[in-house]
């Protein structure tokens, strides 16, 4: 398992490499950053070639990606337009959103697991049609409209939540915003699960536990539902690090300052170091994530070994 792990983390590098690279060239041809700090008036070329200089525009790409790198393993993810540190802004954004995912995670796992498990073993019957029908609802209603109807109900109609979350995001205000970001990756789980668990109820393990007299419970939990969880734990691994750099749409609405936001105020006013800052760390998040998933297999299933 160790050799297993150091060889991932060895492998994570030249992705993680391959990765930023692509991002920062990506980012590097959206526009000239230099226009936006003019405002509506063009910046005339002594204090562009100012600004380009301060920031390090005026260089080649090569060279400014591999400053950019060697100043990441440093921890200094550079300084925003407005004079602000990067590193600064994710300290307060990364919190909100990490806070935001776990409660999306928790809905899916939760909620996604059980219903999947539920109609996996009622397959064909009506509560299985109906959790099908209603799953395939979620996924056709994109986010938006989603988080704007539930906002537009809960918070304007009714009064039952806060119309936009505060400053402090605890995590009883973001239930409801946690909620829409998951609705989409919560029924693609529960559709997951249930075909899964359909699958596997008619191995021979199962019809073995069962002919040994084992409690249903047993069944269920011990043998079904551990060999049903990989595809899933797959997905949710996987969508950890969606849900961080995905929720733009979603703390938009609900007005919460989180990683999202930043991305999109990056985007918006070009500034280049925050978009690519924040996008790298979700890079090693990505990675991270999908290194525990595989870990997490040979938990699940005994058969599964790593040398």
């Amino acid at each position: 398992m160790g050799r297993y792990v150091v060889r991932r983390l060895l492998q994570m590098i030249p992705v993680f490499i391959g990765a930023t690279l692509l991002i920062f060239l990506m980012v590097n041809v959206m526009g000239d950053p230099i226009a936006g700090l003019c405002g509506d008036r063009q910046c005339d070329p002594a204090t562009a070639a100012q600004l380009k200089k301060e920031f390090g525009l005026d260089k080649p790409v090569w060279q400014q990606y591999l400053t950019y790198m060697g100043n990441v393993f440093t921890g200094d993810f550079g300084t925003a337009f407005n004079g602000q540190k990067v590193t600064e802004l994710m300290s307060t954004a990364f919190p909100v959103t990490i806070r935001l995912t776990i409660v999306a995670i928790l809905f899916e796992i939760v909620i996604g697991i059980t219903l999947g498990v539920v109609t996996g073993l009622r397959r064909g019957r009506p509560v299985d049609t109906s959790v099908l029908m209603f799953t395939l609802v979620v996924i056709s209603v994109p986010t938006f409209v989603t988080g704007l109807l539930l906002q537009l109900l809960l918070g304007v109609e009714w009064g039952w939540i806060k119309p936009s979350v505060s400053t402090d995001a605890t995590f009883s205000e973001l239930i409801v915003p946690g909620l829409v970001l998951a609705s989409v990756s919560l029924a693609y789980v529960t559709r997951l699960t249930r075909t899964s668990i359909a699958e596997n109820s008619r191995s021979d393990y199962v019809r073995t536990a069962v002919a040994k007299g084992l409690p249903r419970r047993r069944v269920i939990t011990r043998h079904l539902l551990r060999n049903s969880l990989i595809p899933v734990v797959t997905f949710i691994g996987t969508d950890i690090g969606a849900l961080m750099g995905g929720a733009i749409v979603t703390e938009r609405i609900f007005n919460i300052h989180g990683v999202g936001y930043q991305l999109y105020q990056g985007i918006l006013r070009q500034n280049t170091q925050t978009v690519v800052g924040f996008v790298t760390v979700l890079v090693l998040v990505f990675l991270v994530a999908n290194l525990i998933v595989d870990l997490l297999y040979a938990v699940l299933d005994p058969r599964i070994r790593y040398a």
